[in-house]
């Protein structure tokens, strides 16, 4: 806002009331502002000790100024603040900017010990990369790999049901209902609803006995007969059966047909999806050439659960394996000998992956889809006597047992130095504990009515249990057995 300003120097014996030094302000150049605004900037801001504001036509000139005694002096201004005085201005800080070149003694004469620094950083860097590439080659090497040639004992890919099945097939079809050793709740079946081949896969899939059977027959104690039963081919005898069997499902076994002694073993396989589902790629011995299970030995290549990953004991997003052996028949070490991977983002029955076995007599390895996915790893460089640690005297009850090696005449290896056949199924429950007994679980394992308790929560987790076959039931696209040669 600029302005005319007129600066009136008044006498000492002047009547103005004002005295001193006067400003005046022509009332025309105000612009924007209010007379009330003008008033208050220059009262803050002027040096001047009054000052008067009056219109244009009192200075349009000297003869006209109606001041008495007033020395008038009119100037231009360009703006109402260059009337204030300055503002105190605080102190700035000082520059650090150098004025001179600065002194740098090290460029005249280098610190010793700055050599020696820099020699010993570097220098421990270099040592740790080498340390560490020596480490990362001789784990490299030390990693027990099978050698020697492999020979193909078994490479079934299902892309025709021809040879699959039948008495010259290559999977030999269970019909059994003892729970095999675990208290499981199905009854096997030779029925094609639960095993048969499609769209280049195999396919194991559970069904309900109230399927088949009037669920009223099922919970009075209704007497199976089982036809075609293969108990007494695969136990040595047979049998009847009136406990109330939940479900019904598949064993498929390669005894007949393929086994293998040292070597390795690939199942491409995706896990059904369903609570209390029990999928699992094991093996037993030919021959119980040590005794009866666990002395000849089991080798689990993958056993899962098919809740879902939010089951707390290890749902689907688990794959487990393991091997069985011991001393008794109620003696089993797998404590000593399991393992298992998880799947972080995502769960196994979403996708297909490779189970592996690499066998020999030097080493187990059991792993999923890759050597660094490793469920177990056991350098065989002890026998499994010693392995075991076991005492001279086991109690059983009231009765005192006096242990004695029953690989005594085997190798370090034993009992894992016999021909094991490959073994494909889908259990459902249980009462050995591979379902741990808890809130979530509809039975007890100590019941003496557990299949039924679990038969009576049906409308419990029978919904989990999808419709569609490719999510329910086991699905094994590929087969390969190798053996050592």
């Amino acid at each position: 806002m600029t302005c005319n300003c007129v600066w009136i120097r008044t006498s000492h014996d002047s009547h103005d009331h004002h005295g001193g030094d006067i400003l005046v302000i022509e009332a025309s150049e105000w612009g924007s502002a209010s007379k009330k605004e003008v008033e208050k900037t220059i009262q803050d801001r002027s040096q001047y000790s009054s000052f008067l504001i009056v219109p244009t036509s009192v200075l349009s000139s000297r003869n006209k100024v109606d001041i008495q005694n007033a020395e008038i002096h009119r100037f231009l201004t360009p703006s109402l603040s260059a009337l204030a005085p300055a503002k105190s201005k605080r102190d700035r800080p000082k520059s650090t900017m150098l004025t001179t070149a600065p002194n740098k003694p090290w460029l005249s004469s280098r610190d010793p010990y700055a050599r020696i620094a820099y020699s010993l950083t570097y220098g421990m860097i270099f040592v740790g990369v080498v340390v560490s590439a020596v480490k990362c080659f001789l784990d490299y090497r030390n990693v027990p790999m099978i050698t020697g040639n492999l020979c193909m004992v078994l490479n079934e890919d299902f892309s025709s049901e021809d040879g699959v099945f039948g008495d010259n097939g290559t999977f030999f079809r269970e019909v059994d209902m003892s729970g095999f050793g675990n208290g499981e709740f199905e009854m096997t079946t030779a029925s094609e609803n639960n095993s048969f081949v499609a769209n280049g896969h195999l396919y194991i899939l559970p069904t309900l006995t109230s399927d088949s059977i009037p669920m009223a027959d099922i919970l009075d104690g209704h007497v199976y007969n089982i036809s075609g039963c293969t108990y007494n081919i695969t136990q040595g005898l047979s049998y009847t059966d009136s406990s109330s069997t939940a479900a019904t499902n598949r064993v498929l076994r390669t005894r007949k047909t393929a086994s293998m002694k040292f070597g390795r073993v690939d199942v491409v396989a995706k896990i059904p999806t369903g609570d209390w589902m029990w999928p699992a790629i094991w093996m037993l011995p030919v021959d119980d050439a040590y005794g009866a299970w666990p002395l000849s030995g089991e080798i689990d290549i993958m056993e899962a659960r098919g809740n879902g990953p939010s089951y707390p004991k290890q749902g689907t997003d688990y794959v487990r394996g393991s091997l069985n052996w011991g001393p008794l028949t109620w003696l089993n070490e797998v404590w000593r000998t399991y393992g298992w991977w998880q799947m972080k983002r995502g769960s196994y029955d979403k996708g297909f992956h490779t189970y592996s076995l690499e066998w020999t007599e030097k080493f187990i390895r059991i792993y999923v889809d890759s050597r660094l996915h490793h469920m177990l790893e056991l350098n065989i460089n002890e026998a499994f006597w010693d392995r075991g640690d076991f005492p001279a005297v086991v109690q059983n009850g009231s009765e005192v047992v006096a242990l004695e090696n029953p690989w005594v005449n085997g190798t370090n290896a034993a009992p894992f130095d016999q021909r094991f056949y490959l073994i494909l199924d889908v259990g459902i429950g249980g009462t050995n504990g591979w379902f741990p007994d808890g809130p979530e679980k509809p039975w007890l394992d100590g019941s003496l009515t557990a299949m039924r308790d679990f038969l009576n929560a049906q409308d419990q987790w029978y919904p989990t249990w999808p419709t569609n076959p490719d999510q329910r039931a086991f699905v094994i696209d590929s087969v390969q057995m190798y053996e050592q040669c």
